[in-house]
């Protein structure tokens, strides 16, 4: 259940105003805390509440053939509104519209007004021609689903409804950025909140209507109309309403929703060859998303012959879903604090400053990325047997091994994150295509051949461990390049210093967790309360080694953050 927001397409929020003098790359500056404080919680909650949507759904419709026909659909006006232009919108019409907001007499809000009436003109046209053309769309994204008749019938039906929310989507970005380039951070980070309680409205309601997945089984085959159309009707009804919630912000913001149509002579042009590379960038990826989707599908519903649920793109999904959370938390919202500040090196060509942001974001969010790696590797079946006990204790299972796949991933994943934001401080956004080409092709290939070699059952599995290979062979390349495009050194010697150290201080704090994990799981048995406190007293014990080794290892960023916490929880 991915959202225009989950992926690693660019994503720039820059307030307008001049920021004061920056403070050094080791100590965040009060507007930078509170703007990153802010952007975090609302994504905690949303990351949370999406959290949330998923295990209702997972109770309402399992997590076999039935959710992942559910989940192609769900996906296409995500990919679509990306491809159209999403990843172009935040990597090169949102500076633009800063430029504007500053040098235009009337703040910017003409060319806002210009911007958000192309968006919406263009996705309203390409909403129309999708949901004509859903067979189509839903045989390329899964053949497997396109040979059985009923399932197809089913996946097209939930695609009609799921495709128009590509349209909202475009709405939500174009407003929010409008606020986020007047200082106005909240309202684009908690109203995907408002999607998900919706959402989980609607899943519920289905469940009360229908039954749930362990008390009915339902399936493609045995799900009826009204069933589909309530949870189409919901997921539509989710993005509505997380767009139009953006308005009273708008108008209390002081901006005024004029539709225009006189695009010519304004720089939208100019900012639309900018964006070329952007469009590729997200090809590739998406292209890499196709591939995968089309695999897994096909091993899911192999599995499920066989008698194994959990296996195929849901189970994927899902498991990404929880992976992704603390790059979202933390990642994220430190470099989005952080990029204003990089840009204005940029502009102002100091190469250093750059370096040391950049080095100052890779060093913090390591505190936090790099045990959460190995927590998800140590604790990944108990954490989904625990979230899921509702969709059945194999499809659980079956998200957890994926989940512990996925795992050590998320450290090149997050330093990949980090490393692009130096090409976008520059406007460079050719070299981040070629790079996340590399990190595609990798993951299809790597995908394919676990296809290929594995049992169905394990097939998603390997796919998740694939994904992180793709991205630690496209860190090494970004390094390299953004080595020789600053003409410095990446301050190299000090960030591997800190990733050495915490996974140092993680390799035996995730082995003591795992031993007591699988002690527990296999005394308990399974089920949700042995789950618990597996999970439990797994995440204590790897806290507790983690934080010991951390200390005797004496990592100067963890050190720091625990005395900023304990300085915010004494006020």
């Amino acid at each position: 259940m991915s959202t225009p927001y989950d992926h690693d397409t660019v994503t720039l929020r820059v307030p307008p105003q001049p920021a004061p003098a920056a403070p050094g790359p080791g100590k965040a500056g009060g507007g930078l805390g509170k703007s990153s404080a802010l952007m975090a919680a609302g994504t905690i909650v949303s990351r949370i509440t999406g959290f949330a949507r998923t295990l209702v759904m997972a109770a309402a419709i399992g997590v076999g053939t039935l959710n992942d026909s559910y989940q192609v659909a769900n996906v296409l006006p995500t990919m679509i509104y990306v491809l159209v232009g999403g990843g172009a919108l935040n990597a090169v019409f949102v500076p633009q519209l800063v430029r504007a907001m500053k040098k235009d007499d009337d703040g910017g809000e003409a060319y806002a007004n210009r911007l958000l009436t192309l968006v919406l003109v263009a996705l309203a046209a390409v909403t129309v021609l999708c949901v004509v053309a859903a067979p189509l769309l839903v045989h390329a994204m899964s053949p497997e689903i396109a040979d059985d008749p009923r399932r197809l019938a089913v996946t097209v039906a939930f695609a009609r409804y799921c495709l128009p929310t590509m349209f909202f989507m475009g709405a939500h970005v174009v407003l929010g950025q409008i606020l986020n380039a007047r200082g106005r951070f909240g309202a684009m980070m908690w109203t995907p909140v408002l999607n998900n309680l919706v959402i989980i409205a609607a899943f519920g309601g289905f469940i009360w209507a229908f039954g749930g997945f362990t008390s009915t089984g339902v399936t493609p085959a045995t799900i009826t109309p009204e069933g589909v159309r309530l949870l189409g009707i919901g997921t539509l009804l989710g993005l509505a309403v997380q767009a139009l919630a953006m308005l009273p912000y708008l108008r209390a913001a002081g901006f005024r929703l004029r539709p225009r149509f006189d695009f010519r002579g304004h720089g939208l042009g100019k900012a639309m060859g900018l964006a070329k590379w952007t469009l590729l960038f997200v090809l590739a990826n998406q292209l890499g998303m196709v591939v995968v989707t089309q695999l897994a599908t096909k091993a899911g519903a192999a599995a499920e012959r066989a008698g194994f649920t959990g296996t195929g793109i849901t189970a994927y999904n899902y498991a990404l879903l929880l992976w992704q959370m603390p790059q979202a938390i933390v990642t994220v919202s430190v470099m989005t604090a952080v990029l204003p500040r990089l840009a204005r090196s940029a502009v102002d060509g100091d190469a250093t400053a750059v370096r040391d942001d950049l080095s100052y974001g890779l060093r913090t969010s390591a505190v936090a990325i790099v045990p959460c790696a190995f927590a998800f590797l140590a604790l990944g079946v108990p954490m989904a047997t625990l979230l899921y006990a509702g969709s059945g204790a194999e499809g659980a299972r079956g998200i957890g091994f994926a989940l512990m796949a996925f795992g050590l991933g998320l450290i090149p994943y997050s330093v990949q994150y980090v490393v692009l934001r130096g090409f976008y401080a520059y406007e460079d956004t050719r070299t981040p295509f070629y790079n996340t080409l590399v990190v595609a092709l990798v993951n299809a290939a790597a995908s394919a051949l676990c296809f290929a070699v594995l049992p169905p059952r394990w097939a998603v599995v390997g796919m998740a461990a694939s994904y992180g290979l793709g991205y630690a062979f496209g860190v090494g390349i970004a390094w390299r390049r953004l080595r020789r495009r600053l003409g410095v050194d990446l301050d190299g010697a000090r960030v591997l210093r800190t990733y050495a150290r915490l996974i140092a201080a993680s390799v035996p704090a995730a082995l003591a967790a795992g031993a007591v994990s699988y002690t527990l799981t296999t005394e308990l048995g399974p089920g949700a309360l042995p789950s618990l406190l597996s999970l439990t007293a797994g995440g204590t014990v790897l806290l507790l080694v983690f934080l010991l080794t951390a200390r005797l290892l004496r990592v100067p960023e963890l050190t720091a953050l625990t005395a900023m916490v304990r300085t915010r929880l004494g006020r």
